[in-house]
């Protein structure tokens, strides 16, 4: 057999092979998901994250006819539900589904953490975001977001706002809202979460707080903490009296977000099928109208689109994540 002849026949065979690949993966997913799908969660169960998670699980397993679960595994900030998804087998029956925070945190504040994609795991969708208000206690006695600044100037360092921790979301947007407006505020440190922050800000022990609607709800409609903002890029339609932060500083936006990974490895034809259904779960009107009651907005996106978005929260956020590791 002559060299041309024996280089043809790897040729072809390489071909099969390739064109057998891709059939199996073709037909992975049609067939997906043959079997329960499992979502990992880092948030304990009841948590703002952990809801979310039920409410698109729900909604999946009606579409899919197949249970989809969902598992928490909170602890170390994230890490320990990250390190558990990225050792999952790469078949699309184990999925991981983090916030912001997972992708967006201080460097080395946490083991495993910022996660990268693609290098640790496979975008698919695009779940939900959840603008953060910037509140104050009534007895500060301001009404708008551009009062409070001018209070603050004259007060530098003596107005403190309540954070769920040292590199959390809620204290980097304290961080962002002094680098764009000049204050000096003091950041108090809750570990035990916004509902502990929340008792202090309410009897005005600490005048401000930064956070998602989920554990603010209570308070807002009662009236017991004032609104002065939200992070969305418009008003959102339950609260639109509620001005964006950036009708007083343009394009200042603050937002927690969650969305859907898969493990290095998942077949491509996987992947895309998760995030079509994905999408349709997300825009489902009543699942929509679930998401957005417990102050989530969807906003669809392809795993290209995912990659993209955050790529540009972790630059967003870079140069407060550098201040936060030059001043600890």
């Amino acid at each position: 057999m002559n060299l041309r002849r024996r280089k043809f026949l790897r040729l072809a065979a390489g071909a099969a092979t390739a064109a057998a690949v891709a059939r199996t993966a073709h037909t992975q997913a049609l067939d997906f998901p043959a079997r329960p799908v499992r979502i990992i969660t880092h948030s304990a169960p009841g948590g703002s994250p952990d809801a979310l998670l039920r409410i698109v699980a729900d909604r999946l397993s009606q579409m899919w006819a197949r249970q989809v679960l969902a598992l928490n595994h909170p602890g170390a900030g994230g890490a320990v539900a990250a390190r558990t998804a990225a050792a999952a087998a790469p078949d699309g029956y184990t999925l991981y589904m983090p916030a912001s925070s997972a992708f967006v945190t201080l460097p080395g504040l946490q083991a495993n953490l910022p996660l990268e994609v693609p290098r640790d795991f496979v975008p698919v969708g695009f779940v939900g975001e959840q603008p953060f208000f910037i509140l104050v206690a009534s007895s500060l006695g301001v009404a708008t977001l551009a009062e409070f600044i001018a209070l603050a100037k004259k007060r530098p360092g003596e107005i403190s706002y309540a954070a769920t921790g040292r590199g959390t979301l809620s204290h980097l947007a304290g961080e962002a809202l002094q680098q764009r407006t000049g204050i000096k505020l003091l950041m108090v440190p809750y570990l035990g979460g916004t509902a502990q922050a929340l008792n202090d800000v309410m009897v005005g022990r600490v005048p401000m707080v930064i956070d998602g609607y989920p554990p603010l709800a209570g308070a807002l409609q009662a009236g017991a903490i004032k609104a002065l903002a939200v992070g969305s890029t418009a008003r959102l339609p339950d609260f639109p009296d509620v001005p964006t932060a950036a009708e007083t500083f343009p394009d200042f936006k603050v937002r927690g977000w969650l969305a859907l990974v898969a493990p290095v490895g998942t077949p491509d034809a996987v992947v895309r099928k998760l995030s079509e259904d994905l999408r349709s779960a997300v825009t489902d009107p009543a699942t929509k109208s679930r998401l957005e009651t417990t102050g989530n907005y969807p906003h669809p996106m392809t795993p290209a689109e995912l990659l993209a978005f955050i790529h540009a929260e972790q630059q967003m956020w870079k140069p407060v994540l550098e201040q936060i590791a030059r001043n600890p």
